[in-house]
């Protein structure tokens, strides 16, 4: 019998989610084709944790009637074996060749519904839904049909499909230890929209006789009344997300905050509130999905992936815990305690924590190879750069599949980004400056270069599609490499400019720049004495005079 192993194209990212743990700490946008300035389905992913990425690109494939996958975990144990499918789809990341995207958030939810002996854990149902579905319903029943079949294996989750017409999200938990199936619910974003989710279940109600928009689990509601989460006496209507992932303190603040954060720099006219994630009483959740004030632009959607809540009164840049140059990341852990009372740092979309971060393009009026675009970038989303892989590419740029968290290494793309926003903090509020001349200016030059790049690529689809790839995969592959390189050069260009606690505005005239005004009066209120200069020198007898 043919067997082959089922592994992932993002080698460590699964690793660090196996252990339960690391994947609880992503973020996901989706915008509708109503909703974006060129009528892209657009959607976002932060994958957040400690550990090295490595971007993986599957071929399409033939596969014999009796080929099997092994199912096995990171130790390389087997947990069991399925039958393959006659043909798989190329992929690229997280975007297959038909432009089909998925990206996804941890929620966790009730402990109690983990299933040790499913066989199948959300990268699993993610990377065997892109290899076998062209459109993101065909996902949904791929993904759920399979953990019908072999059992579903992770905490609960959110997953963000999207293809050239539509955006859904799907929640899925398990049913506890050694039951098949799940409990789950997607919902097809309306378009105009956008949604977003963190780490938390989003979906609420939800029709129960509108299949063209919702999906869901036959037993989804019955299992909730039969586990008690659930009291249709109470008069209240059922929720997905109270009943199998309730709110917390904890989850509203690390969660909903981002949610809120999005939607409010999207919306700014919808003034919403920032209660619900402070956890004001009565508060009410936010929606699952907004009307933006604008229609969106992938620049304004990487823009969005930015954010320390600059601007608001929980502004990461600002404050003592800031530090004298107003650096907005906070070192783990997240949660801390003083005198016995539990804190909280607050958790931003932007983070060094993150591993790689995407932002997908899928469009339905050019040919598959040229409409799906996987806008990607490593390390902390403020300060990568994001380049476009195109989903009908047959290589990938080698700096983004080496290296190991155990050394540093320049010829690692990810190295090379931490490098740069690792030095940042040493002089943040300045040398932020110089690093986003430097992603405006590549970042520009990709957006102002895609419809000539595309409109060359559309001719050669029908002319020369051999050609077609090979343009596609030289241009996508030959500028990731070229923004690598300019990421190094940006990291000596630091590292020389702000040496030693001077600034060299240029070459060999150093300057002083000290602290900020705010930073030294927080300085002067701790310690008002210990710093202060007398106004005159005290008066010394001659007899203590030297000559």
């Amino acid at each position: 019998m043919n067997r082959r192993s089922l592994v992932c194209f993002f080698c460590t990212w699964i690793s660090i989610s196996a252990s339960g743990s690391a994947a609880w700490a992503c973020t996901n946008l989706l915008v509708t084709k109503g909703a974006s300035a060129d009528r892209s389905v657009v959607i976002t992913y932060t994958c957040d944790g400690e550990f090295h990425p490595r971007l993986r690109y599957i071929p399409a494939a033939d596969h014999e009637p009796d080929e099997t996958i092994e199912v096995k975990d990171w130790s390389g144990k087997v947990h069991g074996a399925m039958k393959q499918v006659p043909h798989t789809y190329a992929v690229v990341g997280l975007i297959n060749e038909h432009q089909l995207a998925l990206s996804e958030t941890t929620f966790s939810g009730r402990e109690e519904l983990y299933n040790p002996d499913g066989l199948l854990h959300y990268w699993d149902l993610m990377r065997l839904a892109l290899q076998r579905a062209k459109t993101a319903r065909e996902a949904i029943i791929v993904m759920t049909g399979l953990v019908e079949e072999f059992g579903y294996r992770s905490p609960g989750e959110t997953i963000s499909i999207a293809d050239t017409e539509e955006a859904w999200i799907l929640e899925i938990i398990g049913p506890g230890k050694g039951e098949k199936g799940a409990q789950w619910v997607a919902r097809r974003i309306p378009d105009g929209y956008i949604s977003c989710h963190a780490n938390k279940a989003r979906i609420g109600e939800f029709p129960l006789d509108d299949p063209d928009n919702c999906l869901y689990s036959e037993n989804v509601i019955s299992f909730a009344i039969e586990k008690g989460y659930y009291n249709p006496a109470s008069g209240e209507p059922f929720r997905y997300r109270d009943a199998y992932c309730p709110p917390t303190p904890r989850n509203q603040r690390y969660a909903a905050m981002r949610v809120w954060s999005l939607f409010r720099r999207a919306a700014p006219s919808l003034k919403l509130s920032p209660d619900y994630h402070r956890g004001v009483e009565g508060a009410e959740p936010y929606p699952l999905w907004i009307k933006p004030d604008k229609k969106l632009s992938v620049g304004d959607v990487f823009a969005l992936m930015r954010d320390h809540y600059e601007g608001t009164a929980f502004d990461m840049t600002r404050g003592i815990d800031a530090g004298p140059h107003g650096t907005p990341n906070r070192w783990r852990p997240i949660t801390w305690k003083v005198d016995g009372v539990e804190y909280a740092w607050e958790r931003p979309i932007s983070t060094q924590q993150t591993g790689f971060s995407f932002v997908s393009q899928s469009r339905s009026w050019l040919p598959d190879p040229v409409g799906g675009v996987l806008w990607y970038g490593v390390d902390d989303t403020y300060t990568t750069c994001y380049v476009p892989l195109y989903c009908g590419i047959s290589a990938i740029p080698e700096s983004y599949t080496v290296g190991s968290l155990k050394q540093f290494d320049w010829d690692s793309a990810w190295w090379t980004f931490n490098f740069v926003a690792n030095f940042a903090n040493v002089r943040y509020n300045h040398m932020i400056k110089d690093i986003q001349v430097v992603q405006r200016d590549i970042e520009g030059n990709f957006l102002a270069l895609q419809p000539l790049v595309e409109k060359t690529a559309f001719e050669l689809a029908s002319s020369d599609p051999e050609l077609m790839t090979r343009y596609l995969t030289d241009y996508s592959v030959s500028h990731a490499e070229m923004t690598v390189k300019r990421w190094r050069e940006l990291g000596k260009h630091l590292i020389t400019k702000y040496n030693d606690g001077y600034v060299q505005e240029k070459p060999g005239s150093a300057g002083e720049q000290g602290y900020t005004d705010t930073w030294l009066r927080k300085v002067l209120k701790e310690r008002p004495e210990q710093f202060r200069l007398p106004e005159k020198a005290a008066d010394v007898p001659e007899s203590k005079l030297v000559d």
